[in-house]
């Protein structure tokens, strides 16, 4: 018997709300409600995708975690179906979350919140707002980093030094239309994001996502990555938080998820996945659909409403 090829990656399933969130400056934001409708009882999932990429990058988790508990999932300003808008930074980072946690869910209720790369980045750029302290039960944080990501990468096969910071710097600045996926595209965008033993359906997947992101969108927001620095945001993280890394990630190498582990208040633990590369939800679904499962798990009361946990709580 033929064995059964795995559902493509990049195609959640039709969610069961959509919405139309304002951010503080007016930005539109596409939000998707995936799950129970109905059930008070379900706990909350929040995801928020990277650099790049959209609602579609999630579509795993999406597929998997909405059985049983409601899934959020919005595309960031400029991204998938959300319309750019001027202001590029993490302050609009932050005030977009903020957004969509007080529209989608309950009052006093909590989620747990999980962020790729530059999603994760937007959690850490959120660390102090009102709404990420009263709405994040627990965090994961998924192949990210805070500081330094030019001087980091190893998408070049240079030493570290001056040299290698410098060209990366201009091909992620770069401004060129990515055009369409061929196979060359799919042999460098294999070898920077994805590791090396990704299947070809997954680097595929991965690269007809970034490739729908306009040129203009992934430039304006490459030059907020080049100079973030959210290392003191970190430390103001107080949510539990998981830390989750491929080894082979060559964007946002290792070295990273330890030293956000070092400085997180919170941490419960780092888990590096050996020959996984950048793009972890999609390269090890299971991986990381397993360890959301296990935060909202351990940080989300079975079986009682948030609201009601939140009433007891404040009592």
């Amino acid at each position: 018997m033929t064995p059964r090829r795995p559902a493509a990656p990049g195609t959640p399933p039709a969610p069961g709300r959509v919405l139309t969130v304002r951010s503080a400056d007016g930005a539109r934001l596409h939000v998707e409600v995936h799950g129970p409708g109905g059930d008070p009882h379900a706990p909350a999932v929040v995801l928020v995708h990277g650099w790049t990429c959209s609602t579609a990058f999630w579509a795993a988790q999406i597929r998997a975690l909405a059985a049983d508990h409601r899934v959020i999932a919005y595309d960031q300003r400029g991204h998938g179906r959300s319309p750019a808008h001027p202001a590029c930074g993490t302050g609009a980072l932050a005030d977009d979350l903020e957004a969509v946690l007080e529209a989608t869910l309950a009052p006093g209720e909590r989620a747990v919140i999980a962020g790729h790369s530059m999603g994760g980045m937007t959690v850490m750029a959120a660390a102090d707002r009102p709404a990420l302290r009263a709405r994040a039960a627990a965090v994961l944080l998924c192949s990210t980093g805070s500081s330094r990501l030019a001087a980091s990468a190893r998408v070049l096969p240079l030493r570290e030094g001056r040299a290698r910071t410098w060209l990366t710097r201009r091909i992620l600045l770069s401004r060129a239309r990515l055009g369409p996926v061929t196979p060359l595209s799919l042999r460098v965008l294999k070898y920077g994001i994805t590791g090396p033993g990704s299947a070809p359906h997954v680097v595929e997947t991965c690269a007809r996502i970034v490739h729908a992101c306009p040129g203009a969108v992934r430039h304006a927001w490459a030059r907020v990555l080049d100079r973030l620095e959210l290392d003191d945001a970190v430390r103001r993280l107080t949510a539990p938080t998981e830390v989750l890394v491929g080894a082979a990630d060559r964007l946002t190498p290792p070295a990273h998820a330890r030293a956000l582990a070092a400085a997180l208040p919170d941490c419960r633990g780092v888990t590096e996945l050996p020959g996984i590369g950048h793009m972890t939800p999609v390269e090890a679904p299971e991986q990381v659909t397993g360890r959301i499962r296990a935060l909202a798990a351990a940080h989300l009361p079975a079986g009682v409403p948030m609201s009601a946990v939140h009433a007891e709580e404040s009592a």
